[in-house]
């Protein structure tokens, strides 16, 4: 069963635009470049704000 974990390989602020990448397997850029774009909403700010907080690394 896969696991949500923040990613510390490609990591630029908190690794969790890059643990959403993994999860999904897609490129880290386009979740990353859908989080821009989504930042208008405080729903995002907030849930990637969480995400950092709560969400633990994955192990390697």
């Amino acid at each position: 069963m896969k696991k949500f974990r923040r990613s510390r390989k490609r990591k630029v602020i908190a690794g969790v635009a890059g643990g959403v990448a993994e999860y999904f397997e897609i490129d880290p850029a386009l979740v990353r470049l859908a989080f821009v774009l989504m930042l208008w909403t405080w729903t995002i700010i907030a849930a990637y704000i969480a995400a950092w907080i709560f969400v633990p690394f994955k192990e390697e």
